[in-house]
């Protein structure tokens, strides 16, 4: 098995790569959906969120009201570290559980690991190789305000939120750029995975001829 991490700024185009890794055969992990599935209604996850923040991250049916949330820790370093000590752990568990079952479905599975904030966290040695897509602030933003109905002063709180692309550089293997269109973005990934195959066929013929 062959463990990647995937990380970018909000809106470089990190989804767009995911999803080509995973129409070239990659399983994906999904942090962000993970992070959802951590903080479902009737989890415990969900039940220290509330502790932590009030009842009004609630939303009337008694889900996160996640955009209720984001107001109180977008812009509060100490608010976006209490719920990430409540979050990062149960996504770690969840992601090792899927990352297992792929493993024993396929010994030679490419793991994608779409992680946002993998460079938060510093470089992870246990990858065998992390990705980073970058792209420029002010094309992230107007992506925000014209694809996600974002104002502006938010979508910049947002990017202000995370690391600088210095530090996604510093803690990546390879550079994908997100400033052109998805196609292009698609073109870089298959670039990769053409690269990624071939080291790894080399790898094999190496082991064999080892073995011989």
């Amino acid at each position: 098995m062959q463990r990647i991490g995937l990380t970018g700024g909000i809106a470089a185009g990190k989804s767009v790569a995911a999803a080509r890794f995973a129409e070239l055969g990659a399983v994906v992990i999904d942090y962000d959906l993970l992070s959802r599935e951590a903080v479902a209604p009737g989890s415990a996850g969900l039940d220290q969120v509330v502790a932590a923040f009030g009842p009004e991250v609630l939303d009337a049916d008694g889900a996160l009201d996640r955009p209720a949330l984001g107001r109180i820790v977008f812009g509060d370093d100490d608010a976006r570290a209490t719920l990430n000590r409540i979050v990062h752990p149960i996504v770690h568990r969840l992601a090792a559980e899927r990352e297992a079952a792929a493993a024993t479905a396929d010994p030679d599975a490419v793991v994608l690991h779409d992680i946002p904030l993998l460079a938060e966290s510093g470089r992870d040695a246990s990858f065998h190789l992390i990705v980073a897509v970058q792209a420029d602030v002010e094309l992230r933003v107007r992506r925000l305000v014209e694809g996600r109905g974002l104002s502006e002063p938010d979508a910049r709180a947002r990017i202000a939120a995370q690391v600088g692309d210095d530090v996604r550089a510093a803690a990546a293997d390879v550079l994908l750029d997100g400033n052109g269109s998805p196609d292009r973005l698609r073109a870089q990934v298959d670039e990769l995975w053409a690269r990624i195959a071939a080291e790894r066929a080399a790898e094999r013929n190496a082991a064999e001829e080892e073995r011989r």
